[in-house]
């Protein structure tokens, strides 16, 4: 009665929904709870799982191995947080027993030692910091890890620095916009990747993508590296009017300028969910492609 996978897994499934037989069909039909975490769920991938799993309560929970779960948010609840225009992917609002706060980012990337909760933390980029009974007491024999990852005492509580990044809206919704160490430092001041990431995933042309700094620390360019696989895109500079299209795209939504628009020959993600992107690989392959190198190098 209950199905818990990845986005990337959801995907396929959706993707093959019409060669489900009729007993296929009603098994699913049974399926009363679906959950999906370890990357963005984002809501026109929910609502193609609604139309595989149609009697299911469809929930993306925010969490991690240190402390499942902190958030929680149903299909509902993404299409109305969808409808405000906030950047990045809504997770919801803490559960019962969970505290949230919010280190700010400065303009070198770096989260700051002080933690703010409240109306001071609406809107502003930061990183996570929780708190609640289900925290992990610490790593095994990684004393240095465990030291730098609790090392906040606010209120006397025990917490936890998630290294996901992202802000908190006006309705204490939390949205993700990726992981500290992919911030992009731009002269303007830091960038989550992922809000932009949400918006550019939003076009027909793109199926996935990976919004990545160039530069020094401080003066980086954005640029958007696209998925080849699965699209008609060729790997190397993407066509002008989609790049026209993405720019404009950013630049209504998000304030931001790309420098660049880029398709990849194939995207790294993690080995267990294909979902989370190795933002600094890319990051890497479109700074080697920018000053003159191959295209089809490694990625």
């Amino acid at each position: 009665t209950m199905v818990f996978a990845s986005p990337a897994a959801y995907t396929n499934v959706a993707a093959t929904a019409a060669d489900l037989d009729e007993q296929q069909r009603a098994a699913c039909a049974g399926v009363e709870l679906v959950l999906s975490a370890g990357a963005p769920v984002p809501l026109d991938l929910m609502d193609a799982i609604a139309e595989v799993f149609p009697n299911a309560s469809i929930h993306s929970p925010y969490g991690m191995t240190e402390g499942l779960l902190l958030t929680d948010i149903d299909r509902d609840g993404v299409a109305e947080a969808d409808a405000t225009g906030g950047l990045g992917v809504c997770v919801g609002q803490p559960i019962d027993g969970v505290e949230l706060a919010l280190a700010p980012i400065d303009e070198s990337g770096r989260s700051a030692d002080e933690l703010l909760q409240g109306a001071a933390v609406q809107g502003r980029l930061g990183e996570f910091v929780v708190s609640a009974a289900h925290i992990k007491s610490g790593y095994d024999n990684l004393w240095r890890t465990t030291a730098a990852s609790a090392r906040d005492d606010l209120h006397g509580l025990t917490w936890h620095r998630t290294n996901d990044i992202g802000h908190i809206d006006d309705a204490g919704r939390v949205w993700l916009e990726g992981r500290l160490q992919h911030v992009v430092t731009t002269p303007r001041g830091p960038v989550g990747p992922g809000g932009l990431e949400a918006l550019i995933d939003a076009d027909a042309q793109v199926s996935r993508s990976s919004v990545v700094g160039i530069g020094p620390v401080g003066t980086q360019a954005l640029v958007a590296v696209l998925d080849a696989e699965g699209t008609s895109l060729a790997p190397g500079l993407a066509p002008l009017d989609l790049t026209e299209r993405l720019r404009e795209t950013v630049a209504e939504a998000g304030g931001h300028d790309l420098a660049a628009v880029l398709v990849a020959p194939e995207f790294p993600t993690d080995i267990r969910h294909n979902s989370k992107i190795d933002r600094s690989r890319l990051a890497a392959w479109a700074d080697s492609v920018l000053a003159g190198g191959p295209v089809r190098g490694n990625v």
